[in-house]
Parts: structure tokens; sequence; C-alpha cells
């Protein structure tokens, strides 16, 4: 059974930047394929970025392009989101996910119902 905890999440300005992490513990092979997820007040759960935890290649979802970092430190079995020019549309509860299905699908893998495994969140808002 795999445990993922998040932290990092605070207040941030328009044009500012976060930096989230999740620590996660259990068999490396119910994490293969990991995930930063995040939902906004009245709106459905999206994909933010994926890894590929046996290669290290990552994909980034249309609103995190060009912004959203996704890196993972194997060591410290830590994954880590970072995104840049924060505007107030990125507010939300950023969780991390993971599960045994590869990540070879990439961009397909943006789908909730594919991961196993969540953490209980952290919150970050953005404000002007």
């Amino acid at each position: 059974e795999v445990k993922l905890v998040e932290s990092g999440g605070d207040s941030a300005q328009v044009g500012g930047s976060l930096r989230l992490s999740c620590v996660a513990s259990g068999d490396e092979y119910d994490r293969r394929c990991m995930g930063w997820f995040r939902q906004a007040p009245g709106k459905r759960r999206e994909g933010v970025a994926l890894i590929d935890t046996d290669d290290g290649t990552t994909w980034i979802y249309d609103a995190g392009q060009g912004r959203a970092t996704i890196s993972q430190d194997n060591a410290q079995n830590t994954l880590y989101l970072e995104m840049d020019s924060l505007n107030t549309d990125d507010t939300g509860l950023y969780t991390c996910a993971a599960t045994s299905y590869f990540c070879g699908s990439g961009l397909g893998m943006f789908m909730d119902r594919f991961y196993d495994y969540w953490g209980r969140g952290t919150q970050v808002t953005v404000s002007s």
C-alpha cells in the first residue's frame, strides 16, 4: 500500500511561484506513474503534470505548459511540482497520486480513474 503526503501549499500572489512536495512510501511497483492533480471550488479535478518514475519522462497538461515542472528525488521518495507565473486560476487543492499502471500512454493518463492512491492534498491560493 502506498501513502502520499503533500506539503508546501500556501498563499501566493499573481505572478509568483509555488513548489509542492509529495513524500511517498510503499512498493515502488505501486507507483510506476505519478501525477499532480488539482481541484478548484465548483470545478472538476484536473491533471497538472505526470512523471514516469521508472525513466523520468514527464508530461505537462495544458494549464501548466511553459510554467510547470514535475520532478522526483528517488533517494528521498519525494515528488515535486513547481509552477511559475501563477494566476488566480491556479487556486485549488493540489493532490499527488500514484498508480501501478505504466505511464506509457502519456496524456491518456491525465485521468484520475487510473490512479490507485491519493494524498490528502495541499491548498494553494493565488490572489492579486
